[in-house]
């Protein structure tokens, strides 16, 4: 099977999970509903969630856990029904899977505020502010990241499984995470950050979140702490990868492509990676903390898909 036939098939899997835990739009507040539905509907790629999934089958193969093959490898599998998981599995890992892609689209609604990015644009639509008013585009972001912790508690994982996914779900989109990430970022726009200042901002605002879905993944599977640490550092690296892939395409993308307005960084005096390393170093760096993150995912037997998706990362467009 080839690569984009299979992440097509993640993508599906993983858009279907984190749909069926959205909300009904009903009731006196059905407005501050829609908008958050926007929000996540809105054409987002699923990375995190498609993460979070390989993790947890990389350490349920780990394991020797039966759980449907990924690859075919040879071997019929049936995605007729656009199942990668068995329904019990569904049940553990798809609340978190939702859960997170809601506090990804909650931080990227803020961050389209006017008072941050003012950004009218995401993913190719109007921003949710820009289409239903800066009030409520503050409202949708503050209820997705709360309704994501009603969600995640719905997994029917055991307990203390549970409870430390919730912990670092808390942990890694508050302030010692992405929260904290973003409170550097804003402070230090039209400042020159240092080397370890902007590092920190990637490593938190970005990272963080995948770090998380690397982790709770994991941790839903059973993983020994060791395990957990192994694929917490590939989830480091792909994040810097990621946050620096992200500068270069501000520079080298249109907006037709990106989906957002390109340039904006000049534009707000943010300094990026390749204000201290130019273009070429650039995306030799990325290719550099991707093949380390390919190497943490091998240390624990592999993963095809998950090792294809985060080269296909370096290359993205978008």
């Amino acid at each position: 099977m080839e690569f984009k036939e299979k992440l097509n098939l993640y993508t599906n899997f993983a858009n279907n999970t984190v749909c069926s835990y959205l909300p009904l739009e009903e009731g006196y507040h059905r407005t501050i509903l829609e908008a958050m539905n926007y929000s996540v509907i809105n054409g987002g790629k699923r990375l995190r969630p498609m993460m979070m999934m390989a993790a947890f089958e990389l350490i349920r193969k780990k394991r020797n856990a039966e759980i449907p093959p990924i690859v075919s490898d040879g071997t019929e599998v049936d995605f007729a029904h656009g199942k990668l998981l068995s329904d019990d599995d569904v049940k553990v890992i798809g609340p978190f899977m939702a859960a997170m892609e809601m506090i990804h689209s909650s931080s990227l609604v803020h961050d389209d505020l006017p008072c941050m990015d003012n950004d009218t644009l995401r993913r190719g639509k109007l921003s949710t502010w820009a289409k239903f008013g800066e009030d409520m585009g503050t409202l949708a972001g503050d209820a997705l990241m709360l309704y994501s912790f009603e969600t995640a508690a719905k997994s029917t994982a055991r307990s203390d499984a549970v409870l430390k996914a919730i912990r670092v779900l808390a942990e890694k989109s508050g302030v010692s995470g992405m929260v904290g990430g973003q409170t550097v970022d804003v402070e230090l726009t039209g400042k020159k950050p240092s080397r370890k200042q902007l590092e920190f901002i990637y490593r938190n605002k970005t990272g963080a979140l995948i770090e998380a879905s690397f982790m709770i993944g994991a941790i839903l599977a059973g993983a020994a702490a060791d395990e957990v640490e192994t694929l917490k550092e590939a989830a480091l690296n792909i994040g810097m990868a990621f946050q620096i892939r992200d500068d270069i395409l501000d520079v080298t993308s249109t907006n037709e492509e990106l989906g957002k307005n390109v340039g904006s960084d000049a534009e707000e005096g943010k300094v990026t990676w390749l204000t201290y390393f130019g273009l070429e170093q650039s995306e030799e760096d990325v290719k550099e903390y991707t093949e380390k993150a390919v190497e943490d995912v091998r240390k624990l037997g592999g993963h095809e898909f998950l090792e294809e998706l985060l080269r296909y990362l370096v290359d993205r467009k978008n």
